[in-house]
């Protein structure tokens, strides 16, 4: 044994015939490839055998198999090279890498072994659940076999019984057939040797199929007597016995005297589960069960039950009468639903009335209430609007009304001391912040009284545009307030304030105001009352006066108590334990905390957390915010209350009830939304010109001129003021139309409404974000603001006024008459003239009249005296003039010379 030389070569050998390596078991195989265009090559593949691991050696990958080409089929030139030897496998170590590399590997395939372990037993279980329902199925089957055969055989044996019964009667001395016992010989003339027998077999074991009846033939001799039975016995031989697998067939005894016996017919072979020809396929079924009996399936079971239940469908079946509630309108669909028929029959009735409908179509009341009494049901008719039903609840009883602080309304002009009088007697300065130093909002404040009570104060704002904000102060109060300045005298704001209390028939308080200024004059106030039907107390009247002064504070304990004993007088009373009703006094939009409304509750008690609807907004009171800015739990009767977590901002003026769900509140609004949008497309389309209209207007000239205009405001009140103010501007030539007014900050969206339309954006007491801002600058619309509705509407009429077209007016210069027509070379003809009366200046208009009959008018191009351009010629002056595009110009044509003049016309 000899090492070689080789550091490398790590072959163990043994003398020189036989060589000792360390490499793996290679065997050769060969493979034949096939290729393209029917080329194929043999190549030979050596397989290496693996070594099987003991437990704590790891597994190497398998190396992968050396393919050798086959050497070239030609003749080498050279003999080839004697073989090397081999010089074996080196081993070495393993790194970490690796080792970590296959031990993961290991590690995964451990986890897919488990896997597929667990698959296994969850298939193994599933197939065992499998089998346990079937096992169950058909043991049901079985089971339900068994008490069929249990039912034949008890039908059999009571028929069995019930042939006994009649032989016994009909005395028949035959014997009976399958074990009977003979019955008893029958008197002479009651039955003859023909008279037929029922031959019964035995009962059937399990399995065999039932016994038939047999009616033996009587003998050729006997001749049967006329029977009243209306069908004829059929012979014994087209109706052979069928016997059981387990009996053996007996020959029947003679009926007759010579009649032999005849052999019952053999039993029909029956069919086994394991006849080849009714085994089919075999499966899993067929395999359990290839011992058993073939019984019938659960399928087939059903089917037959659906036979038998098929011509029971056709019959007509019993209607249900039902009570349908019909609205004004519903769809096909739906009352088909409501009725429980099908849609196809409410069609079908319909088309009989000539009316040809789909499934989804609209019909009304009217129609749905025909079609379900024709197919036999009630209907009750029901309206859209009774949603609302039982929304406002009628008048408490007496015995729950307990008394309540009065509503008090100050009304009058502007500026005559309204918000200065309610801060004196609130000891505050509301009036300070004011812009302009009006009030343009509705405010509601309590304060109590000298007596101890407290009064409920609404303040509205006296100027013009805000008269529905008086109207609705007028509407929610118990007492109006009329405020007069001492100075002033009765406007016309403080006229329209009576004429709103009329209205409302509410009591009049009038307070004169400003009696401390040096030009006051209460008794003209006194007096100017009268003229509109108030007549005060110190001129025998029933209405209280008092002469008050806001800034030294005169007087205005009277005042408290004045209003303190109106109430007590009226007999104020609500039910604060019942769900709260009330009236949105203003609404707002506030960016921190969204739809703010002031609420004034009539009766009841409103709650935080209360569902409320207001119009067509909702909400959960999520606030209630006092008018001094605390948060309170509960708001009584005649107590302002300021109400957050409406989801839109209600209008002003809206009815506020509690309702008690989401579902009812949803449904309300959805219908009152319905209403609006229905009312608002009813009033564009009135107001809407028709394709007629616009076409005569074209044809006249006389379309009118809109200014576009996009209102956004801080709360709904002064939108409705500013909007009702600019609808009152405008002519027969130029009106304003105001796209979009609503409550809140300028947005994106306005700006982008007012680019389409080409609009002014006019925010009121609001300002645009930035978004709006920079979108603004790109498109080029303006942006207005304004804190004082004076300001507002004067600039809106001013910029309205600018698209009138302007007044022309016309003013005579003088007159010429022509006295030769020159012929100029460059320039055509020119006429010579002379200034008649007045002068003649160059670039005026001018007409050229013969025989007093006007033939041209135009303007004067060219003024000449002598050979010089003159800018105007007198009277008594000789003078060259040409017109611009006019030649036809003749001796003793006079030309009268005029200037116009453009007036600008104003709203």
């Amino acid at each position: 044994m000899s090492e070689s030389k080789n550091p490398g070569d790590k072959t163990i050998s043994v003398g020189q015939s036989k060589t000792l390596t360390l490499k793996r078991p290679v065997e050769h195989g060969t493979v034949r490839q096939s290729f393209s265009h029917g080329r194929s090559k043999s190549v030979v593949v050596e397989k290496v055998k693996r070594r099987a691991l003991g437990p704590g050696e790891l597994k190497e990958a398998p190396p992968a198999p050396i393919v050798r080409q086959p050497p070239p089929q030609t003749v080498p030139s050279r003999p080839p090279p004697p073989p090397q030897r081999p010089t074996g496998v080196v081993l070495r170590t393993l790194t970490e890498d690796e080792r970590e590399a296959r031990i993961r590997a290991l590690t995964q395939a451990k986890g897919r072994e488990e896997e597929d372990r667990r698959a296994a037993l969850e298939e193994a279980r599933r197939r065992a659940e499998r089998e346990a329902i079937e096992q169950a199925e058909r043991e049901a089957a079985e089971a339900r076999k068994r008490e069929e055969e249990d039912r034949r055989r008890r039908e059999d044996e009571g028929k069995r019984r019930a042939e006994d019964e009649a032989s016994r009667r009909l005395g028949d001395t035959r014997p009976a057939v399958a074990g009977r016992e003979p019955t008893p010989p029958l008197p002479r003339g009651e039955a003859g040797p023909g008279t037929p027998t029922a031959i019964v077999a035995r009962p059937r074991p399990s399995g065999s199929r039932p016994p038939v009846l047999l009616s033996p033939t009587p003998p050729a001799s006997a001749t049967p007597k006329p029977t009243t039975t209306a069908q004829p016995s059929t012979p014994a031989a087209a109706r052979p016995a069928q016997t059981s697998e387990d009996e053996t067939p007996r020959p029947r005894r003679p009926l007759g005297a010579g009649a032999p016996a005849r052999p019952a017919l053999a039993p029909k072979p029956t069919k086994t589960a394991g006849d080849a020809r009714q085994r089919g396929r075999l499966t899993v079924s067929t395999a359990l069960t290839a011992g058993d009996e073939r019984t019938h399936s659960v399928a087939a079971f059903r089917r037959r039950v659906q036979r038998m239940n098929r011509g029971n469908a056709n019959e007509p079946r019993e209607r249900l009468s039902r009570e349908v509630v019909v609205p004004e309108t519903i769809t096909i669909q739906e009352l088909a639903n409501r009725m429980s028929e099908r849609a196809v029959d409410v069609i079908r009735m319909l088309m009989k009335q000539g009316q040809m409908h789909k499934i989804t179509d609209v019909i009304d009341a009217d129609t749905a209430q025909l079609i379900a009494e024709e197919l036999g049901h009630t209907v009750r008719r029901v309206a859209e609007s009774d949603v609302e039903e039982g929304l406002f609840s009628s008048d408490d009883p007496d015995d729950t009304l307990v008394p309540r602080p009065p509503v008090v309304t100050i009304m009058g002009h502007v500026d005559h001391g309204k918000t200065s009088l309610l801060d004196a007697v609130r000891k505050t300065n509301v009036v300070s912040g004011e812009a302009g130093g009006i009030t343009q909002h509705i405010g509601a404040y309590q304060v109590t009284s000298p007596l101890g009570g407290k009064i409920t104060f609404i303040d509205t704002p006296g100027h013009a545009a805000f008269t529905s904000m008086r109207a609705r102060g007028a509407k929610v109060t118990d007492i109006v307030v009329l405020v007069v300045a001492a100075d002033d005298g009765v406007k016309p704001q403080t006229i329209e304030a009576i004429n709103h209390a009329k209205a409302a028939r509410v009591p009049i308080i009038v307070a004169i105001n400003k009696v401390d200024k040096p030009d006051a004059n209460p008794q003209r106030v006194r007096t100017e009352l009268l003229q509109h039907e108030v007549v005060v107390e110190s001129m025998g009247g029933d209405t209280l006066e008092f002469e008050v002064s806001a800034k030294v504070g005169t007087n205005l304990d009277k005042l408290l108590e004045g209003l303190q004993l109106q109430s007590e007088i009226l007999d104020l009373r609500a039910n604060p334990d019942r769900s709260a009703e009330g009236n949105v006094i203003e609404a707002k939009l506030d960016r921190g905390r969204g739809p703010v409304a002031t609420v004034l509750v009539d009766r009841g008690t409103l709650h935080v957390g209360d569902i409320v609807v207001a119009g067509s907004e909702w909400g959960r009171v999520r606030a209630l915010i006092a008018d001094t800015g605390e948060h309170i739990k509960e708001a009584g009767p005649s107590m302002p209350a300021e109400v957050l977590g409406f989801n839109g901002t209600p209008e002003a003026g809206d009815r506020v009830a509690v309702v008690e769900n989401e579902a009812r509140a949803r449904e309300i609004t959805e219908f009152r939304a319905r209403q609006r949008r229905d009312l608002a497309a009813a009033r564009g389309a009135a107001s809407g010109r028709s394709l007629a209209d616009m076409m005569r207007d074209l044809k006249e000239g006389a379309g009118k001129k809109e200014f576009n205009l996009v209102v956004k405001g801080d709360v709904q009140g002064s939108v409705e003021a500013i909007r009702g103010a600019l609808e009152k501007l405008g002519n027969d030539e130029v009106t304003a139309r105001i796209l979009h007014a609503a409550v809140g900050g300028i947005t994106e969206s306005d700006i982008t409404l007012a680019e389409a339309s080409k609009a002014v954006v006019v925010g009121f007491n609001v300002r645009a974000n930035k978004e709006a801002r920079e979108a603004a600058d790109r498109a080029s619309v303006e942006i207005r603001y304004y804190s004082v509705i004076y300001d507002l509407v004067d600039d809106v009429k001013q910029a309205m006024s600018g698209l009138l077209a302007p007044t022309l007016r016309e003013h005579r210069l003088g007159e010429a008459q022509i006295l030769e027509i020159f012929d100029v070379s460059k320039v055509g003809k020119v006429a010579g003239c002379r200034v008649v009366d007045g002068v003649v200046e160059r670039g005026a208009f001018v007409r050229l009249i013969r025989d007093s009959v006007v033939i041209h008018e135009g303007k004067l191009s060219q003024l000449k005296r002598y050979k010089d351009d003159a800018k105007e010629v007198g009277a008594g002056q000789e003078c060259g003039m040409s017109f611009e595009s006019y030649q036809d110009m003749r001796k003793g044509d006079v030309i009268e010379c005029y200037r116009v003049e453009e007036i600008r016309r104003s709203l």
